[in-house]
């Protein structure tokens, strides 16, 4: 099953993540199919493809549930 999850890059204490799509069996940090956007907490500041994130959902990846309120609050979900 694909997800759209978060992927941890930056140093320690220092967290940003990538939107990816990977498949569920994965590894958090593992080789993802396709990154699609970007979450820095620290800064507050996000960016997300959503032609991409739209045709991976057509798809079928099912979002996490962080991805699904960060996706909520950017407004490219609705549910």
């Amino acid at each position: 099953m694909l997800k759209l999850r978060l992927k941890r890059i930056g140093r320690k204490r220092s967290p940003a993540y990538r939107l990816v799509v990977m498949e569920n069996k994965f590894r958090r940090d593992g080789k993802p199919i396709d990154e699609v956007g970007y979450y820095n907490p620290i800064l507050k500041e996000s960016h997300f493809e959503i032609e991409k994130i739209q045709k991976w959902l057509n798809y079928g990846a099912k979002p996490t549930s962080v991805v699904a309120s960060l996706l909520k609050k950017a407004e490219i979900i609705t549910n």
